[in-house]
């Protein structure tokens, strides 16, 4: 004999059980469903301030470093030859020519035989130059916008310096001098 009398609900999943529908419910529910939306492969959307896409069947997400990753990670293999890249030279030609040494040696090559290989490498120099003098303008403009409140000396006191230089004007003349170089840059290139 039963103590505890069996309700519906167990009786329902009792049966559920014993017909194979283990997945069915076994009572009725009444709430709030979520709207749902499938996506594909590729598509891109925003849910809760993320950005999602779907790359080979798995949901990811994309930041905002997704492309300076791109470009700071080396891949497996060369994007020209499909050769795996594991060469020693792979990464620094890679960084600059977005191939692998042997198709950088291919390229110059037919540079050489096309009679276009001193042009190339003037370029080369040229692009090379204005990242040197780009660099240089960006480091002495944080030099200057830089605090210089106070400085700790060797035996370990903070010494307040007054007095300083115009941070504005210093910018100014920065910016105007690296301007002045970038136009003498460009116009030795045209020539």
């Amino acid at each position: 004999m039963l103590k505890k009398e069996f309700r519906k609900k167990d009786v329902r999943r009792m049966r559920n059980l014993i017909t194979g529908n283990a997945n069915a419910s076994s009572e009725t529910q009444i709430g709030y469903n979520k709207k749902r939306t499938e996506y594909k492969e590729g598509d891109v959307w925003t849910e809760n301030k993320r950005t999602w896409t779907i790359k080979n069947g798995i949901k990811q997400t994309i930041s905002k470093l997704d492309a300076i990753k791109k470009e700071v990670f080396l891949p497996l293999c060369c994007p020209e030859c499909n050769r795996i890249m594991k060469k020693r030279l792979d990464k620094p030609n890679y960084k600059i020519h977005k191939k692998c040494f042997d198709c950088v040696i291919d390229m110059e090559g037919k540079l050489r035989n096309q009679g276009k290989y001193d042009d190339y490498i003037k370029d080369l120099q040229n692009k090379n130059k204005i990242d040197i003098l780009n660099e240089t303008e960006q480091y002495l403009l944080d030099v200057v916008n830089s605090s210089n409140s106070g400085y700790v000396s060797e035996h370990g006191e903070v010494e307040r310096w007054v007095g300083g230089i115009d941070k504005e004007k210093m910018t100014t003349e920065i910016k105007k001098n690296a301007q002045i170089g970038r136009d003498k840059l460009k116009k030795e290139i045209n020539d």
